[in-house]
């Protein structure tokens, strides 16, 4: 029942697939066709480059960029968003890596967390991806998946897996191209991560551009698809691991906040965030805040996090500054003037 025959050159029999599996093309089969399981979720978070909450270009180091993608540079390698996308797949940005000088490349990682990883144990995954590069591109790149059984926290899933990557000259997608690789993930699975690596620096002016990632259930890559299914959905997923409140240029004075001074220079914020965030938030960063009670108005000079009031809904942030509050005075967290102003939580692997 539910079995298919084709022809090429001669009768070839496809047997049914499992229930709730879909019919897909598959060239590489004998009948030109593949049963695969039914997969409507992207477990690759952000990969259409669609959320930039921390800026959109970053020359820095082992830092988070791109929403949920961390970033390694050598050399002077700027990373950045683009609209330069392959067209026809529903993506309008991706991220850049651009030498800025010789002995130069870039790297990029997403790190799963384990209440996913553990849920994908013994399950056929593929894993997709666009690319392209410019400005001749000499090495090869490495699109890969790799794994540790201990821990999901980003820098300690190192281990390989069978399977799990796919090497290309990079001179041999000058023009975008779907690189994927299938593969089974371990039953021992605690960490998982995306990567794409470089095999040899680069001479500078040289440039690699990704988009469209995808881990999706199967042993076929299909169409590209966001992993909260439409924008707010992917935005809320990625501010599970970070978000930021800005200012802009047109409002230099962004309300943050309403707390309180507990000394002439310390206060307590509470502070609840959009959304529930991974865990309780383990970093804060910020830029050009002032407190003010409409009379006075005080540059903050550093802010911590209270971790005695600190769970995964919301956050307490102890605001600082050099002197002059007033003790038991309400205050309001402010931009201090500057589009740059900014405050953000970080619950990040």
């Amino acid at each position: 029942k539910g079995d298919l025959f084709t022809f090429s050159t001669a009768a070839d029999r496809l047997a049914v697939g499992n229930s709730g599996e879909t019919l897909v093309a598959d060239s590489s089969t004998a009948t030109g066709l593949r049963y695969n399981p039914l997969s409507t979720t992207n477990f690759c978070i952000n990969g259409g480059f669609d959320f930039w909450q921390r800026g959109t270009s970053s020359s820095t180091n082992a830092v988070y960029l791109a929403d949920r993608w961390y970033q390694v540079s050598s050399g002077t390698t700027t990373h950045s968003q683009q609209t330069d996308v392959p067209t026809g797949i529903g993506v309008q940005y991706s991220v850049r890596w651009l030498t800025g000088a010789a002995s130069s490349y870039g790297q990029w990682f997403q790190a799963l967390e384990s209440a996913l990883v553990k849920t994908l144990r013994n399950q056929v995954v593929t894993v997709s991806g666009y690319f392209k590069t410019a400005g001749s591109y000499a090495a090869d790149l490495t699109f890969r998946c790799r794994y540790s059984n201990s821990t999901d926290t980003l820098t300690s899933v190192s281990t390989n897996i069978t399977g799990a990557s796919v090497a290309f000259a990079g001179s041999s997608v000058t023009s975008y191209t779907r690189q994927s690789f299938t593969f089974t993930v371990p039953s021992d699975a605690v960490g998982l991560t995306i990567e794409l690596v470089p095999s040899a620096a680069q001479a500078s002016g040289v440039s690699v551009f990704m988009t469209g990632v995808q881990m999706e259930l199967g042993s076929t890559a299909t169409a590209f698809k966001r992993a909260g299914g439409t924008l707010a959905g992917e935005l809320a997923a990625c501010q599970r691991y970070y978000y930021r409140q800005t200012g802009d240029a047109t409002i230099l004075e962004p309300l943050f906040g309403i707390g309180m001074a507990y000394s002439t220079t310390n206060t307590i914020f509470p502070i609840k965030h959009p959304i529930t965030m991974r865990v309780a938030a383990t970093s804060v960063d910020f830029s050009t805040l002032q407190l003010t009670d409409f009379v006075t108005s005080t540059a903050v000079t550093s802010l911590t996090l209270s971790s005695a009031m600190n769970n995964p809904t919301t956050a307490a942030i102890v605001p600082v500054v050099a002197s002059g509050l007033t003790q038991y005075r309400p205050y309001e967290l402010r931009g201090a003037n500057s589009a740059s102003a900014h405050l953000g939580f970080s619950a990040e692997l």
